[in-house]
């Protein structure tokens, strides 16, 4: 049965706040992972250090304007990574700049969300989002890892 976990890449502790309480409605459950840069996603999404045993998600919601480790270097790395590029990738960010949508969606990212500005609709939003990826679109197979030990001859 495939995770329903979810990463959020966010450096506002409050908008980090208000997505687990959209998040929590969701039934059955979500369970929800935060990082706060770029450099920290892609630790959790390798899992390296502290996140050697982090799940892979089905969603990812990050934040446009994050500091160190930027949001479209983030982007461009989870994209370029064969392991990692069919993640699902929900930009969210106050920005409706016709340039930074293209460049999202240039990047390949899968959504592009602009926050609402009322809390009913910025909760809708999210939720939407989630359902839409995690219960209504169908993720492609993840596959196991390469046995090394196979390709030896007389195995």
């Amino acid at each position: 049965m495939l995770t329903r976990d979810i990463l959020i890449v966010e450096d506002n502790p409050a908008d980090v706040r208000l997505m687990q309480e959209a998040l929590r409605t969701l039934e059955p459950a979500v369970t929800v992972y935060v990082t706060v840069d770029g450099e920290e996603a892609m630790r959790f999404l390798k899992r390296q250090g502290k996140f050697d045993s982090a799940p892979r998600p089905r969603l990812i919601f990050l934040d446009f304007n994050l500091p160190k480790g930027g949001s479209l270097d983030l982007l461009r790395a989870l994209k370029a990574d064969a392991s990692l590029r069919l993640i699902p990738i929900a930009i969210l960010t106050s920005s409706d700049v016709a340039k930074d949508i293209s460049q999202a969606y240039e990047l390949h990212a899968n959504c592009y969300l602009t926050k609402a500005s009322d809390l009913d609709s910025f909760f809708q939003i999210i939720r939407w989002a989630a359902y839409f990826w995690i219960d209504i679109a169908t993720a492609p197979p993840v596959a196991d890892p390469i046995d090394p030990l196979a390709f030896t001859v007389g195995l």
